[in-house]
């Protein structure tokens, strides 16, 4: 069965955008978070606009590799401004969990109600590939309903002192085990499985 996973890059106190996140500007004043992505000389095999260093290509192209579908949360959605449409990975279609109506997807993008619902139908669409998680709301949910295995911190050596935290309340612990850390110029790869 496909993995549940979420990466994203995060500040060291915790955020993955800085203040004032809307559509837009997504990342609000944290756009620190994302240096990486084109502080290298490596292209990425995946995002070929991507320039990463080695070792940050290694890492990123190997997660990157394993997406089949992608479940996304209705405020990252449109702080991304709909993902133009599509989706945030250029291979994988895209499911949305909200309650509200989305008259504006496209047939990349499906529309859930429930981060259950969007797993199961994400997992079906995968095609034997493993589901990313975008956005902490999702994320949040996703753990407390059990269905996440693991997640990748991407963290970068910065302080943002306020935005969007990545871990929203969550209704108890939950323990990680160290998979992997891999240090690279700019960003620490922190990869935990779900205990």
């Amino acid at each position: 069965m496909s993995k549940v996973f979420s990466a994203h890059a995060v500040s060291v106190d915790g955020y993955i955008t800085g203040r004032g996140a809307r559509p837009g500007q997504g990342l609000g004043d944290g756009g620190t978070l994302f240096d990486w992505y084109s502080d290298g000389d490596t292209r990425s095999r995946v995002f070929d606009f991507f320039r990463l260093s080695e070792p940050s290509a290694r890492v990123f192209d190997s997660l990157a590799g394993r997406v089949g579908a992608i479940v996304a949360g209705r405020t990252t959605y449109e702080d991304s401004e709909h993902f133009g449409g599509g989706s945030p990975h250029p291979d994988a279609p895209m499911f949305l969990v909200s309650h509200r109506p989305a008259p504006e997807l496209t047939d990349r993008q499906t529309l859930c109600g429930t981060v259950e619902d969007a797993i199961a139908a994400a997992r079906e669409a995968a095609g034997g590939k493993d589901v990313g998680l975008m956005g902490g709301g999702v994320l949040a949910s996703a753990l407390q309903a059990g269905l996440v295995d693991e997640i990748v911190l991407h963290q970068v050596p910065v302080l943002l002192g306020g935005g969007r935290s990545f871990f929203r309340e969550l209704p108890s612990h939950v323990r990680l085990n160290l998979v992997e850390a891999v240090a690279t110029p700019g960003v620490t790869h922190l990869h935990y499985s779900v205990a």
